[in-house]
C-alpha cells in the first residue's frame, strides 16, 4: 500500500513524550518545550512510573495520561497519540520526544518543520557526533543492517526516539512494536508504505546509558526488542 502525501490539516503539533520514572530530568524538558511555537499540546505519557512523573507532568500545564503498570514505550506513544485525539487533536502531527532531553529540547523545530510544510512524513532527529542516541554500537548495528535489509535505506541514527510524525502515517503503522523495537518497527513499515522519511540533525543531548550491571540489562532488553521487530517484519 502506498501512502499518499496531503498537506497537513493543523497548524501546530502535538508533543508526545513517554515517560517512565523521569522526575529529576522531566521539569527542564517541559520547561524547554514552552519554546516550540509550533506546539498546540503536550502530553506526558507516564508509562507506570513510581516516582513524581505525572504530578511534575500536571503541574506544568501538560496533559497527563498514565498506565497504571509498566507497558513499554510503544505503548506509552499509543496512549499519549490517544490523548491528542481526545484533546480534539485528531489530525495534528505528533511530535515524540524523550523526557530527559532536558533544555535541549528547546532545539526541536528542525523535526517539526519539515512536517508541517508537507516535505516529509517522518523525521527522525540525529544527534550530534559522540552523543548517544540511543542504546550502543551492536542494537545500532543490529537496526540499521536490518532496516536497509528490508527497505534499502540506510539511517543513521536508527534508534532516535526524537520523531516527528504525520497523524496518518502514524495511524497507519499500527500496531506498533513493542518496546524497544518500536522505531526500528515504524522506520520499516512507514517506508514500506512509500513514506518521505528524512533524518534531521538536532543539538539534542540526554543521559548517557552506563555500563552498570541495570545498563547491560537495559541493552540486552533493548536488543532484544529491536531483533523482535525485526523478525516479525521479515
Amino acid at each position: 500500500m502506498s501512502l499518499d502525501h496531503p498537506a497537513p490539516t493543523e497548524a501546530q503539533v502535538v508533543l508526545v513524550i513517554p515517560a517512565y520514572n523521569e522526575a529529576t530530568r522531566l521539569p527542564a524538558t517541559l520547561s524547554a518545550v514552552k519554546q516550540l511555537s509550533d506546539v498546540a499540546l503536550v502530553v506526558v505519557a507516564d508509562d507506570g512510573s513510581t516516582d513524581d512523573t505525572a504530578a511534575i507532568g500536571r503541574d506544568r500545564g501538560a496533559v497527563v495520561v498514565s498506565h497504571e503498570r509498566r507497558q513499554g514505550k510503544a505503548a506509552a506513544m499509543l496512549t499519549g497519540a490517544h490523548a491528542a485525539t481526545s484533546s480534539g487533536h485528531s489530525t495534528a502531527p505528533l511530535l515524540f520526544l524523550d523526557a530527559d532531553l532536558g533544555a535541549s529540547a528547546a532545539h526541536a523545530g528542525p523535526l517539526i518543520a519539515p512536517v508541517l510544510a508537507g516535505d516529509a512524513d517522518l523525521t527522525i532527529g540525529v544527534l550530534p557526533p559522540g552523543e548517544p542516541a540511543g542504546g550502543h554500537g551492536f542494537v545500532v548495528r543490529l537496526a540499521a543492517g536490518g532496516i536497509r535489509r528490508a527497505t534499502g535505506w540506510t539511517p543513521t541514527q536508527p534508534l532516535s526516539g526524537q520523531r516527528c510524525i504525520t497523524r496518518p502515517l502514524f495511524d497507519q503503522v499500527q500496531p506498533l512494536a513493542d518496546g524497544f523495537g518500536v522505531e526500528t518497527g515504524m522506520t520499516i513499515d512507514a517506508l514500506r508504505r512509500g513514506a518521505r522519511v528524512i533524518e534531521c540533525p538536532v543539538p539534542f543531548t540526554h543521559r548517557v546509558t552506563g555500563a552498570g550491571w541495570r545498563d547491560q540489562r537495559h541493552r540486552a532488553r533493548q536488543y532484544r526488542e529491536v531483533r523482535r521487530a525485526l523478525a516479525s517484519r521479515r
